[in-house]
């Protein structure tokens, strides 16, 4: 007699509404869980109150001001690491006696991503490089854009999971200025800001909803122009940067199945999360 084939019982969800209600439900359009009490029927299936009032754009603007986690405009994890940036800054300009040039100070010496360090046993230069910049135009502009990407980012997804892509964009764009300048100290946070705008761009493709008000992806293009056009920039860092946050955000979304801020990741998503991550601290010290 033939075994039937297993069943596996879907993941239980909240409303996002109402976070002590669970449901099986999810809007046909911004795809967030909702119960039976929010849900308004549609031709293509149930909508949520924002979808049902104004389509995908009011969709955008509830999220926005709900949250996808917290249910708040609190951009904690986004705002810990411009501060934690601005404090390694002015240790450095303490260091060189220079608000200009603060690429003099022992901290780049001490932490940069460099391939002959990292070969002695200095892995942590994979992360601390990213911490660390030479002037006031280089951590004003990657400030700038790590608060206005990652704020949109974390609002939407949460700083769990916006922290994952961040993270894994940093490690990674260390990587990629191992593997195309070993021997050249890189340090900077764009490797990061790069992976969050690759997230993004992610994100507006598989669900249409644009966080910024516009399409992320003029601003990706222009960035990696100038990445091309202008001296002194690490080429391999920003490459780097867009692989490892495209990568994160895909395992987040489910692999292109689910919702990188809604879907459930479970236990196997947060390992294949952790082995990004660790996978670039592995082939960092293994070019350097």
């Amino acid at each position: 007699m033939p075994t039937p084939p297993e069943t596996t019982a879907p993941d239980t969800m909240h409303c996002y509404r109402h976070a002590d209600r669970e449901t099986l439900l999810s809007c046909s359009n911004c795809e967030r869980p909702i119960c039976t009490a929010c849900m308004t029927t549609a031709a293509v299936g149930v909508r949520c109150p924002e979808c049902a009032r104004g389509g995908s754009s009011a969709a955008a603007a509830g999220v926005r001001r709900l949250g996808a986690r917290a249910g708040s405009d609190t951009v904690f994890a986004t705002t810990a690491l411009v501060a934690l940036n601005l404090v390694f800054y002015l240790a450095q300009v303490a260091q060189a006696g220079s608000l200009q040039d603060a690429s003099l100070s022992s901290l780049v010496g001490d932490g940069a991503v460099f391939g002959p360090a990292i070969a002695d046993g200095e892995w942590w230069r994979l992360v601390t490089g990213g911490f660390l910049h030479a002037s006031i135009i280089h951590i004003g502009f990657n400030m700038y854009l790590l608060w206005i990407l990652g704020g949109a980012l974390e609002r939407y997804a949460g700083a769990g999971r916006f922290l994952a892509i961040y993270f894994a964009a940093v490690l990674w764009g260390s990587v990629g200025a191992l593997l195309l300048s070993p021997n050249s100290p890189t340090i900077g946070a764009s490797g990061g800001v790069f992976g969050l705008m690759a997230a993004l761009y992610l994100l507006e493709r598989q669900r249409g909803v644009a966080l910024l008000g516009g399409s992320i992806g003029m601003l990706l293009l222009l960035n990696l122009g100038i990445t091309f056009v202008l001296p002194g920039i690490s080429i391999g860092g920003h490459i780097g940067g867009i692989v490892g946050g495209a990568a994160a955000g895909f395992v987040l979304s489910g692999y292109g199945r689910g919702h990188m801020a809604y879907g459930r990741i479970g236990a196997q998503g947060w390992t294949a999360v952790g082995a990004l991550i660790a996978g670039a601290f592995i082939v960092g010290i293994l070019i350097a």
